[in-house]
């Protein structure tokens, strides 16, 4: 997703929603809507609460896929676009790329028309009753802001994921942390060599952590970004996601492509150099790898030569081309 221009000078924005997307589409209505009076608030949805016509907008802020927009009358918008929602930015009175009847709300400030299409979570409440909000008050540490608190999203994951759960599906609970979206999942796994499907019982705090931290770095490099970017010298910016049977930047092998997880999420991965982990009580891996393996992790057995692990070292530049 990307925050671009019509000729006309309407910005909006596009693709997949992920935390470095929704971060540039926030700071785009951050500076058409920050410090203006409110001429009208229209939508589709029966909200209880409403900022009152008049009342000046005084923050804009992105955490993970959420979006939210706040009044000093103590309003707030909350959105979720999830996968095909949109902000849009229209000039007062030019000619709309789409129905305003189509948008879900449209905020009207001197100047600008602010439309949201498409977003399935769509709310609004006071702001001092943020911490009793449902969702909210439970959401992880936002990854594409720094600094992150690492140590917390560990926590959190031993809080709110089980031993059975795979890294790819945690890397999605915004209860752990917010920011990683479909896309950066299949990269930061690749990124740290380890197989989607391996599971959470399977890995150790130290290895967590460092699947936090690459996440964090992969979201804040790309924040200025209008092309996402996980590894250099690849066409298209991007190491495994969308690369279906092309090789793999690393080891050479054909990328495969599966649908992953409860809700059924695409996922890419090389079968080459992402290591399976399997669980302790698994006899063998499941899957294991055929390639020499990312350079900053190395594979080793435990004493009971069934558990295997990813001991992280130094990781490389992710500036620097992958061979």
């Amino acid at each position: 997703m990307n925050c671009r221009g019509f000729g006309d000078g309407s910005v909006y924005v596009l693709g997949v929603p992920e935390g470095d997307t929704i971060y540039r589409a926030a700071a785009a209505l951050r500076a058409a809507l920050i410090g203006k009076s409110t001429l009208s608030f229209e939508t589709t949805s029966d909200f209880g609460v409403r900022p009152q016509i008049g009342s000046v907008i005084e923050r804009v802020d992105s955490s993970g896929k959420h979006l939210e927009i706040g009044w000093d009358d103590g309003t707030v918008l909350h959105t979720h676009l999830r996968m095909n929602g949109s902000w849009n930015l229209f000039r007062a009175g030019e000619t709309w790329h789409r129905q305003s009847t189509q948008a879900r709300v449209v905020i009207s400030v001197p100047g600008w028309d602010a439309a949201c299409f498409d977003a399935p979570i769509m709310e609004t409440y006071r702001a001092h009753d943020y911490y009793w909000h449902p969702g909210l008050g439970r959401l992880g540490p936002d990854l594409a802001k720094s600094p992150v608190n690492i140590d917390d999203c560990v926590y959190r994951m031993d809080r709110f994921c089980e031993q059975g759960d795979t890294v790819a599906e945690t890397l999605l609970d915004h209860r752990v942390a917010r920011g990683v979206g479909n896309v950066f999942k299949s990269e930061i796994l690749w990124a740290c060599g380890v197989h989607p499907a391996t599971r959470m019982g399977a890995i150790d705090d130290d290895q967590r952590a460092f699947l936090i931290a690459t996440s964090a770095r992969l979201l804040q490099a790309n924040l200025d970004r209008v092309e996402r970017v996980t590894v250099a010298g690849v066409t298209g910016g991007l190491a495994v996601y969308g690369r279906y049977r092309k090789p793999c930047p690393r080891c050479h092998e054909a990328i495969e492509v599966a649908q992953h997880g409860e809700n059924a999420r695409v996922t890419y991965w090389c079968p080459g150099c992402q290591l399976y982990l399997p669980m302790p009580d698994e006899e063998q891996p499941v899957a294991t790898s055929r390639g020499s393996g990312p350079k900053w992790f190395t594979l080793r057995a435990d004493r009971s030569d069934r558990a295997y692990r990813l001991d992280p070292e130094p990781i490389a530049d992710p500036a620097r081309p992958h061979r």
